[in-house]
């Protein structure tokens, strides 16, 4: 059979396919619209194929797909998903889509089409407004995101056969916009997919390690579930319940993420699965069974309070419903239990999408929770104050944030993330409320601002027409929409005190017998070690800045030509000597070379992940700062490689003979007799190690150190801790990434 034959005949296969496994009762109507999507998307992109070599249309067949299965949208998500490429791609036009198909149609094309084009077209803080842009598009229809981030997850799947430094970005830019947005519309299945994929492609080596270790463990681990499940199942028949029992292994970017976290081997990371019971309900009975079936578990194994989750009572706003506990099981382990209805699992698997009506189809209370967020992130785009990036980084870190419930004096309940505080509850009533602000009260008691609220808290707000929020209101509040307000009110009165500020700076500094220009602000700028000039007149309007300190500016700058002097000695003097070594030198400790090229540049070693030769790096190139080199596992390393693709420069290290380097390494263990001498002697009889400074201590039989040592490689480094490791009693050696 002719290749062209096969191929057709795998298109249409993965059409009948589309049919079948679509979540939603598709009508005759429907049917004819998505085959006539289909039938347009394959003459379309006829001619187009994969870097793969496989047909392009196989492409839009499959983000339907996980359109269709998925997240379970309907027949007009389906078709657009079908054409989300050929508008871009091909000579069709939005307005051939409105008439083939009609406005809705195209309306989610259009939206998808104009997600591409400003992809393609990104420059300085591209991704971060790139997202912004993105998200704008909620306000429309909110399937434009859920038919991206498919589009996004098999582009994820399918990511092998590009070019590695597109495969880290790709990846980057999943885990620090995708991934987090996937969570926060209830697509779980779909967040913990793309996290996974993520970190196969920003840390290979840690992913395929991980999958290799539950691959080993999964024996042991189908054993443990089932000592549970039989017992379990026994007491569950007994009351005549209808359920099915699931083992779920935790995802591998969550045991990677509590690796990284607690500084543990995967041997010690404990509840790397979890079970789940899944109950069959009427609607007013869901509530009940899901207690007794608590119960029923808790009859056999003890629970840690502390670790109950109840969005039964209070669902996530997201809509996902569940009870969460976590269970004493066989052997010492904990073990994770999920309890929820079919309901709340088809509302888990599928997103909040799967049972969000649109404007056509009314809007009931099960919307109220999503239309709420929406409202709030439209109020949030809108705001021509924020910064793009500072948009970015804030909302990200909401959507990952757990929710608190809290109750106005009235008794209405509202939905903060947790670590809110009474100003930020201030602000999410209102916006001139929180401005306002004077005190809060929580549960009748007078409290600070910055007092962190609890579920079940009451707050109510005092409000003054004379308050204004100062500074360090910043750093009471956690939400996005609270800093920006107050940033917004902050700027204002900012520039009004530093116009009086350049104003009182001029004439202080010709009582100084200085004139004001703009170098001699740069060097008050410098001086006071500040950032920007504007920052230096509203310390001089506020008073910050007293009288003495502008005369020892003024000392210093007298001083100046007498040290220009001194130095251009001493430069003349060391010449001939500089010129001899130069070339010893920068071949001795050029650590780093950069580019496809190897080229050899000047370079800062990154203060927050502290890379030392071995470690594998990249290098970023900053605005006023020059190259700076970060760790490849750098806690900042998704953000940069997200957000500055277009900044980043591959970075290898090439010599490590000359140059040595500082780590710091914490120590816990249990507190033995002799524990500290051996601890000395390992570390002195190590070849190449140095200690520069040593704190230990012993409290209730725990023993704690911080050691600072001095060491050239990283491979000299480790073997140092596995030498560590090796004495008795010691319980974790992990090695400190920030100053």
């Amino acid at each position: 059979m002719p290749e062209v034959e096969i191929e057709n005949k795998a298109i249409a296969q993965e059409y009948k396919e589309l049919l079948r496994i679509s979540y939603q009762t598709l009508t005759p109507e429907d049917k004819k619209l998505i085959r006539k999507a289909f039938d347009v998307a394959v003459d379309a992109h006829k001619d187009q194929r994969r870097k793969s070599g496989e047909a392009y249309i196989f492409h839009p067949i499959s983000v339907a797909k996980i359109v269709a299965y998925e997240i379970g949208l309907g027949a007009t998500a389906i078709a657009a998903a079908l054409l989300h490429d050929v508008v871009e791609d091909t000579p069709i036009t939005i307005e051939d889509i409105d008439r083939m198909f009609g406005a809705k149609v195209a309306q989610l094309v259009e939206g998808l089409t104009k997600i591409s084009i400003v992809q393609k077209e990104m420059n300085v803080s591209m991704q971060a407004e790139n997202f912004r842009k993105m998200l704008l598009t909620l306000n429309d229809d909110v399937r434009v995101i859920l038919i991206k981030i498919a589009d996004r997850l098999h582009n994820m799947q399918t990511l092998d056969d590009m070019e590695d430094y597109k495969q880290v970005k790709i990846a980057s830019e999943t885990l620090y916009i995708y991934a987090p947005l996937a969570h926060r519309l209830g697509l779980y299945k779909i967040k913990n997919k793309l996290e996974d994929l993520g970190l196969k492609y920003t840390e290979p080596a840690i992913y395929n390690d991980i999958v290799s270790k539950i691959k080993e463990t999964k024996e042991e681990q189908d054993a443990y579930i089932k000592d549970i499940s039989d017992i379990l199942t026994a007491t569950l028949d007994e009351e005549k319940l209808d359920y099915i029992i699931k083992g779920r292994p935790k995802s591998i970017y969550s045991i990677y993420r509590k690796m990284k976290a607690q500084g543990v081997g995967f041997d010690e990371v404990y509840d790397k699965f979890a079970l789940r019971i899944v109950y069959k309900s009427k609607p007013h009975d869901e509530k009940f069974l899901a207690w007794k079936i608590y119960s029923i578990v808790t009859d056999h194994y003890r629970p840690s309070p502390s670790r109950l989750r109840d969005w039964i009572s209070s669902p996530k706003t997201t809509g996902y419903e569940a009870l969460h506990i976590t269970v004493m099981g066989p052997k010492g382990r904990w073990v994770e239990i999920q309890i929820r209805s079919e309901r709340m699992d088809e509302i888990a698997e599928k997103g909040y999408a799967a049972h969000y009506k649109y404007k056509q189809g009314g809007s009931g209370s099960e919307d109220s929770g999503l239309d709420a967020w929406l409202n709030l992130l439209k109020e949030a785009l809108e705001n021509p104050e924020t910064n793009a990036v500072d948009f970015v980084e804030d909302f990200k870190m909401n959507l990952y944030s757990k929710e608190i419930f809290v109750f106005t004096p009235k008794g209405e309940i509202k939905s903060l993330p947790k670590g809110a505080t009474s100003l930020d509850f201030a602000f999410s009533i209102h916006s001139e409320i929180g401005i306002r602000t004077r005190g809060t009260r929580v549960n009748g008691k007078l409290v600070p601002l910055n007092h962190e609220l609890k579920s079940g808290d009451q707050i109510e707000v005092i409000t003054s027409q004379y308050q204004k929020p100062t500074a360090n209101w910043l750093d009471y509040v956690t939400t996005s929409r609270a800093k920006n307000k107050i940033k917004n009110v902050l700027n204002e009165n900012t520039k009004k005190i530093a116009e009086e500020g350049k104003e009182i700076l001029t004439r202080k500094l010709r009582h100084l017998k200085i004139t004001m220009s703009e170098s001699v602000v740069n060097e008050l700028v410098n001086f006071f070690k500040l950032k920007t000039s504007l920052d230096l007149f509203y310390r001089v309007g506020v008073g910050a800045i007293e009288n003495q300190q502008l005369k020892d500016y003024a000392t210093q700058k007298s001083n100046t030509f007498i040290n220009f002097f001194k130095s251009k000695i001493k430069r003349s003097s060391s010449t001939v000597n500089e010129d001899i070594h130069k070339q010893v030198i920068s071949s001795n400790y050029d650590m780093l070379v950069f580019g496809v090229d190897h080229d050899k540049l000047d370079y800062k070693l990154s203060s927050c992940c502290n890379p030392i030769p071995g470690d594998e790096v990249f290098g970023f190139i900053t605005i006023n700062e020059g190259i700076k080199v970060h760790k490849k596992d750098c806690p900042n390393a998704i953000s940069l490689q997200s957000n500055y693709a277009y900044r980043i420069i591959l970075a290898k290290w090439i010599d490590s003979s000359q140059q040595e380097f500082k780590a710091i390494l914490h120590i816990t263990g249990m507190d033995t007799i002799g524990l500290t001498n051996k601890l000395t002697k390992v570390i002195s009889d190590n070849m190449n190690v140095n200690i520069q400074s040593i704190s230990l201590s012993g409290e209730a039989g725990i023993f704690n150190g911080q050691i600072a040592v001095i060491v050239q490689n990283n491979t000299i480094l480790k073997r140092l801790i596995d030498n560590i490791k090796k004495i008795d009693g010691i319980e974790k050696v992990v090695r400190e990434y920030k100053n």
